[in-house]
């Protein structure tokens, strides 16, 4: 516990905290995934600090393990890589956008489909049918982090595209690229074709959009996400900026001639970087991210913007 980062450490602690609190407020009647849980806004439960609290509850002990278990093995790297404050406001907007995009949906599909009918269990064994607007309104709850985790396997597929991770049952690595692809491919053909399955599939859609959306604005408007990060970071911050705009001079200056880099020339400088970059993040995994050297750190976040 004491190589993980700050943030992704007491998101852990909390989600496991809340878990327990689950279970020991349901032995006296209490049902804490129904008043924390998200409900259909167009229901009597629902209340809007329920888009913040749904991703802290979980519906059983395979739900929350999977979740945590991916929290702490790409939010680690994630955190490690921008920093806590940038992280956690990354997590939580995910996390609400998710919600969000659950509760949009709900309503477009509950319009469009109007004598639409679902499945549900009563409490003999037994099922009925009852219709889609009533099942919303009287039993639609959302609960978990799992929008907030797909958005961070995207964070981590964006920042690490080419960073090979082991996914069982598949007999050999694949790019986190790869990995991010197929498992935004296989939630949407699941919210498409699946139904009555228990698992909101749209609100991890939601998570990732919502996190693709925040990593392409922060991409293109530099600077607008320095509030999570350390003022060492932002001296080289800075140093960066300023080299890449005397770079930028020198290369149309028109009295200035460049010799022209060859294929032969790049693919070495490239795979060099490539291998710089990979012994970083070997230096991460090791040791964690504090263990870098100021210019490591400038290297990695040079590489991730690329």
């Amino acid at each position: 516990m004491r190589n993980i980062p700050t943030v992704t450490k007491n998101l852990l602690i909390i989600n496991v905290l809340m878990f327990v609190a689950y279970y020991v407020f349901r032995q006296s009647g209490t049902d804490l995934n129904d008043v924390l849980g998200l409900h259909f806004f167009k229901s009597p439960d629902f209340h809007v600090y329920q888009l913040v609290t749904y991703m802290f509850m979980h519906g059983g002990l395979e739900h929350i393990f999977f979740n945590m278990f991916a929290l702490w093995m790409f939010g680690c790297v994630v955190e490690n890589t921008w920093g806590p404050r940038k992280f956690l406001f990354y997590y939580m907007v995910c996390g609400i956008g998710a919600g969000l995009t659950q509760e949009l949906v709900q309503w477009l599909t509950m319009m469009w489909f109007p004598d639409m009918q679902v499945e549900v269990g009563l409490v003999n064994g037994g099922t009925t049918m009852i219709p889609f607007s009533q099942y919303l309104i009287q039993l639609s709850t959302t609960v978990g982090a799992s929008g907030a985790i797909y958005g961070i396997l995207l964070a981590f597929g964006m920042i690490y595209p080419e960073e090979r991770i082991f996914i069982f049952p598949l007999p050999v690595p694949i790019k986190a690229k790869w990995f991010v692809i197929i498992y935004a491919v296989l939630e949407l053909s699941l919210a498409i074709g699946q139904r009555g399955d228990g698992v909101a599939h749209v609100a991890h859609l939601g998570g990732m959009l919502f996190g693709f959306l925040l990593i392409r604005y922060w991409q293109r408007h530099p600077g607008s996400d320095r509030f999570g990060r350390p003022k060492g970071q932002l001296f080289f911050d800075n140093l960066r900026q300023n080299w890449e705009r005397r770079s930028h001079k020198k290369a149309v200056d028109p009295d200035r001639t460049q010799p022209r880099e060859t294929d032969w020339e790049y693919n070495a400088r490239k795979k060099a970087e490539q291998e710089e970059i990979d012994a970083i993040l070997d230096k991460i995994r090791r040791s964690g991210y504090d263990s870098l050297t100021e210019e490591e750190k400038r290297r990695l976040f040079d590489s991730s913007n690329n």
